[in-house]
């Protein structure tokens, strides 16, 4: 049996790490699972850990040990603590070595793209067999390249296999929120429903339904699921990020929201590119500066 399908062993802690429930997925009761799936549960928790901040004692909790999966964890830690030249080589060794390992694939995929080697991370990705992490990555770089033809085609692919996944069903809300139309609605309805139910709520849901509320101008339902990510996590980038941009569309100052964002991410994507783009508007100003006539 399939411990991800919907009598599986993994179906519950693998969903609550796809939704963004990470200590639950660190919490979750593994004693009673099979030795099969021992391994699998554990790569969950330990990824759950680094989402949380704890990568530092990742690395210390997989030093030594023999697996690829274990090892891939242990570079994807330590990615998140700024080490990425030591978690690139240890997945393309991983690569060389175990490229039909699904972990390897998911975890070592992301820990390329993270570090710019998309070709590399897709190479790695594309030889899953029924891998739906790799094929929601694979759908997540596409849409980063501003190739939603080949997301789309690999999220319809996935669709006639996996019938209602979770990661189907994510991975066609994000291809939404990009396609925009009659497909921002669909979207809204995937995020909406995970971040409103108690048991599948998390900041990154309600977040995820933010966005869907501004892309169909509804700022005020925005507003509110924005306002209840804070509430559940003060110091969540993307929140912080998108209530930002919140407050750029409805008028008003975001001047505090951008030094709260700041101090919580300074290197974070938004605020790199309002640098770049503020740096070229001077640049391009400087050339065009008033003459005063004499």
């Amino acid at each position: 049996m399939d411990p991800y399908s919907a009598e599986g062993e993994l179906i519950n802690i693998h969903n609550h790490f796809h939704q963004g429930q990470y200590q639950e997925v660190v919490d979750f009761d593994t004693s009673s699972l099979s030795p099969e799936n021992s391994l699998p549960a554990r790569v969950l928790q330990l990824r759950a850990r680094i989402a949380l901040g704890q990568a530092e004692d990742v690395v210390a909790d997989v030093q030594g040990e023999d697996e690829p999966e274990l090892a891939a964890v242990g570079a994807l830690a330590e990615l998140s603590l700024g080490k990425t030249d030591s978690a690139v080589r240890t997945v393309e060794k991983l690569a060389a070595s175990s490229a039909d390992n699904a972990v390897v694939q998911a975890v070592g995929g992301a820990v390329l793209q993270a570090a710019g080697k998309s070709e590399e991370a897709l190479a790695l990705l594309s030889q899953h067999q029924g891998n739906l992490e790799a094929v929601a990555l694979i759908a997540q770089i596409h849409l980063q390249q501003n190739r939603n033809d080949l997301a789309l085609k690999e999220v319809a692919s996935a669709r006639r296999w996996a019938q209602d996944s979770l990661l189907v069903n994510l991975a066609e809300a994000w291809l939404g929120l990009r396609l925009g139309g009659e497909k921002y609605q669909q979207a809204f309805y995937v995020f909406e429903e995970l971040a409103q139910a108690p048991s599948t709520s998390s900041v990154r849901s309600l977040v995820s339904q933010a966005v869907a509320e501004v892309h169909l101008g509804r700022t005020e339902e925005a507003q509110a699921a924005l306002d209840q990510a804070i509430k559940k996590e003060p110091e969540f980038a993307e929140a912080i990020a998108n209530l930002l941009v919140l407050t750029v569309i409805t008028g008003k100052d975001p001047t505090e929201l951008a030094s709260s964002l700041a101090k919580v991410d300074s290197q974070h994507p938004l605020l790199v590119d309002l640098a770049e783009k503020s740096d070229l508007f001077d640049k391009a100003a400087s050339k065009y500066k008033a003459k005063v006539a004499a």
